[in-house]
């Protein structure tokens, strides 16, 4: 059966968060001292994960699973849990082009350890991967993630590449008077590199609190610097998916913006989450949290937490109001909610 909101949306996309440890601290999502991390005991087991997971495909034929963090290549034995994800099938009277097969899996990875775990990801199951990377300047990145990792971020990129990932996209966090002067350097990046960059509105998750609607580079300000340079087209609406997306004139791929505070994407939102201590959220900027993982250890059936699942849905919210007199930030940053 479809899972759908109180706005006729039906829910596809389920993001899971193993994590909530990072082996960066960039400045729009963590601190860069003082987090308090979760004990493992509080973090869901992959057994757990497997099992919501399984509830959500099965039972409502959820199609889109994404695996975030944190860091998601820094828990232990991901390649098992990705082994486990890729036996889920959906249902074979469903609706979704995955009808019969196992739902597509991604991850979103900051791609600095990927190198090590590409190919074995790829093997156990994942298709699809996204790595931020947000400048292409040493001292810039340092600045930005308070790691000096860039040339193992580009290489992380480069496994993915070969491991046969494709395409390989790149999310990159654009921040007024940080990195906005790299747009273009970007975007020739990802044509060089036949990798789909995909450019992000800053967003107020950071974990400082100080985001400021004048640091927002807005969709229109980005296409317009990309198509001074390399003419664009606009592709066919994306439907439910966060990005729009623009064809080079020349050939040279796509490129795509994700315009969460200037022209958000609510009224075609498919996505809830799972945050890595098993508290489910039907909005990424949501102020309330459904507790699966206390569920589940109190011996919940299979039943129990579906019907749970279709209550949180049912308070699942028109959009988040960002610019608005009534919009209430997170309590948390990005980094505990999961990307």
């Amino acid at each position: 059966m479809d899972l759908i909101d109180p706005f006729g949306r039906t829910i596809r996309d389920l993001r899971i968060s193993v994590t909530d440890r990072c082996n960066f601290r960039c400045t729009y999502c963590m601190p860069e001292e003082g987090m308090k991390w979760l004990p493992r005991s509080e973090v869901l087991t992959f057994e757990e994960i497997e099992r919501l997971a399984r509830i959500f495909v099965e039972h409502f034929e959820v199609d889109g699973l994404r695996l975030t963090g944190g860091e998601p290549t820094i828990r232990a034995h991901m390649t098992l849990l990705v082994q486990k994800l890729a036996q889920l099938r959906v249902p074979a009277t469903s609706a979704s082009p995955f009808a019969g097969r196992k739902p597509d899996l991604s991850m979103t990875t900051n791609g600095a350890t990927f190198r090590l775990l590409a190919h074995e990801l790829r093997d156990a199951g994942l298709d699809r991967v996204n790595i931020s990377l947000d400048t292409l300047q040493r001292d810039k990145f340092e600045q930005m993630t308070r790691r000096d990792e860039l040339v193992r971020v580009l290489d992380g990129i480069e496994a993915a590449k070969e491991a046969g990932f494709s395409p390989v996209k790149i999310n990159a966090v654009v921040e007024r008077g940080v990195n906005d002067d790299e747009i273009v350097h970007l975007a020739r990046y990802g044509r060089d590199n036949d990798v789909q960059v995909r450019f992000i509105e800053f967003m107020p998750l950071d974990a400082g609190g100080h985001w400021l609607n004048n640091k927002v580079v807005g969709q229109d300000e980005i296409v317009a610097a990309i198509h001074a340079v390399f003419p664009i087209e606009l592709l066919p609406a994306r439907g439910s998916a966060p990005a729009d997306t623009w064809r080079y004139l020349d050939g040279g791929g796509v490129v795509g913006v994700i315009p969460t505070v200037t022209k958000p994407f609510c009224d075609d939102c498919d996505r809830v989450r799972l945050t890595a201590d098993g508290q489910f959220r039907t909005c990424l900027f949501a102020t309330t949290e459904f507790d699966f993982l206390r569920l589940i250890r109190d011996g919940a059936t299979d039943a129990e937490l579906a019907a749970e699942i279709q209550r949180a849905v049912g308070t699942k919210w028109a959009g988040h109001s960002i610019g608005q007199v009534t919009f209430v930030r997170p309590r948390r940053t990005m980094s505990q909610i999961g990307g």
